[in-house]
């Protein structure tokens, strides 16, 4: 594992079902002072007027998702302020991706992209508690991530690693992830 002078913050985004919480868990556990940031849990403290993130996306989906995306820039900002290594996950693809990463003020950034094939990503899918692929398909997804989201960052194709596996690629690849 590398060396890392906390507090920094590792985002890690791809498609739904790609790992990211899986994979943020196992990471932030290897790290010695360090918070698992899960973007949907702002989603989820939505009781009344939640919108709803089926495709394609309605303009207040869209406000939504940003809104998730600022108060998880806001809640970072706070842990790293204490000293804490920040894993922070979500499902951020397109352009907004650089709208996410110039909401990461002054703390170095690393941008983990995880892009299993469509294939694997669908079978991790059905083997979930929940099932997330209703109006979107993975295929879909992938070439949204693919085509149209910035290629910063550490891409990484995650469909025949284990999670052991893919938190050491990216610990053995961290500097390739460094956007600042």
């Amino acid at each position: 594992m590398p060396e890392i002078e906390a507090p920094v913050q590792i985002l890690i985004t791809g498609i739904m079902a790609a790992g990211k919480s899986t994979i943020a868990q196992a990471l932030a556990e290897r790290l010695p002072k360090s918070v698992h940031l899960r973007g949907d849990l702002f989603r989820r403290m939505i009781v009344n007027g939640r919108a709803v993130m089926d495709a394609p996306l309605s303009d207040e989906a869209l406000g939504q998702l940003r809104l998730r995306y600022q108060l998880a820039a806001q809640a970072a900002d706070g842990y790293l302020a204490a000293g804490f290594t920040v894993v922070y996950q979500d499902v951020i693809i397109g352009d907004v991706l650089n709208e996410v990463v110039a909401m990461r003020r002054e703390w170095p950034l690393y941008v983990v992209v995880l892009c299993p094939s469509p294939a694997a990503a669908l079978e991790r899918d059905a083997h979930r508690h929940k099932q997330t692929y209703q109006s979107w398909t993975p295929e879909g997804l992938d070439q949204a991530l693919r085509d149209e989201t910035p290629h910063i960052g550490l891409w990484l194709d995650t469909s025949d690693l284990t999670v052991a596996e893919t938190v050491d690629a990216i610990f053995n690849r961290l500097e390739t992830a460094r956007i600042r």
